[in-house]
């Protein structure tokens, strides 16, 4: 039994595994996605803008090629354990520059398991290659995970950690059309199977606040997860950005976001339904272009929203898997 306010972190699942802290570095490595490049439609899901996300998208997004991947990496560690300020003059790490700290490069912009297999490869040992790094996250969707895919991520778990991060949103078919997602519930479940026994950490992506879908609806999601074998888990409330599909049907008064009040109870309502050893990497999405963000725009920093959970849970008398 779990004490009340109890969830399960991710920085207890590293410290626990790798008896440190280990942070991830995000990438942007010029991937696109079946859902934008015209294999399954060009438009994209309807809330995604890449850029308001990722850094390193924002840079490319402006004309700029971020850097290869170990520029990238480096550039993020030098930066990091100069806490954000490094001296003047110094831009760049020197080449006998070593991370005292350890890291997970993490492949976040769009599908990264969508392209042609040799150049993933080298990407990815591109990234395994740089000092610091013990482990990859790989972001992607259920539908861009054929089987050559899975076994070269099946043979660099055999010696680095591997989280691979899925795109699912919602488990409910009906949202998933409505909001352009291009795959299944029923796809994402075959791909979670197919990644079974193969050493591989599965992250699933959701969203709270969808259109159409009521709190009902979005705990439904969580229980559908429960069974499955998955390891980790992104919670996201719905942000509306400039530029994208959501965007038309928030200035048609077709969407509400979701109060800050709202989505915390969903939270822990799914929390309460999500067995305990599924590691809990996000319970809110920040994004640090405010200047796109339309709305819900709530100013609540995560280690905030992160002890409010935890009052919340606690005063309920419940913990993450008190009623899985």
């Amino acid at each position: 039994m779990k004490e009340p306010g109890w969830y399960n972190r991710l920085n207890r699942f590293f410290k626990e595994k790798f008896g440190e802290r280990v942070s991830k570095i995000p990438l942007d490595v010029g991937l696109t996605c079946p859902n934008r490049d015209g294999t399954l439609s060009q438009e994209g899901c309807i809330f995604c803008h890449n850029p308001a996300f990722s850094p390193a998208a924002a840079i490319r997004e402006h004309g700029n090629n971020p850097g290869s991947v170990r520029k990238q990496i480096r550039d993020y560690q030098w930066r990091s354990e100069n806490h954000g300020k490094v001296p003047a003059g110094k831009e760049e790490p020197p080449a006998e520059f070593v991370p005292r700290n350890s890291y997970l490069a993490y492949f976040q912009s769009y599908s990264n398991t969508y392209g042609p297999l040799t150049l993933l490869a080298q990407l990815y040992e591109e990234a395994l290659q740089t000092p610091g790094v013990i482990g990859l996250s790989v972001g992607t969707r259920p539908d861009c995970l054929g089987p050559a895919v899975i076994d070269l991520l099946t043979v660099l778990a055999q010696r680095s950690h591997i989280w691979l991060e899925l795109g699912l949103q919602s488990a409910h078919d009906t949202t998933l059309k409505k909001i352009n997602r291009g795959h299944t519930f029923a796809c994402f479940k075959d791909a979670v199977e197919a990644c079974r026994g193969r050493g591989l950490y599965i992250c699933v992506h959701l969203i709270n606040g969808l259109p159409g879908e009521s709190p009902s609806a979005m705990l439904e999601t969580a229980v559908r997860l429960a069974p499955l074998s998955i390891h980790g888990v992104k919670f996201h409330q719905l942000q509306i950005m400039a530029g994208t599909l959501l965007e038309q049907l928030y200035r048609q008064n077709a969407v509400t976001p979701l109060s800050q009040t709202a989505y915390l109870k969903i939270i822990c309502n799914q929390l309460e339904m999500l067995p305990s050893p599924i590691v809990v990497q996000r319970l809110l999405a920040e994004t640090p272009r405010r200047d796109l963000l339309l709305a819900p725009d709530w100013h609540v920093p995560r280690a905030q929203f992160s002890r409010m959970v935890e009052e919340e849970l606690r005063s309920r008398g419940t913990w993450q898997g008190s009623r899985d």
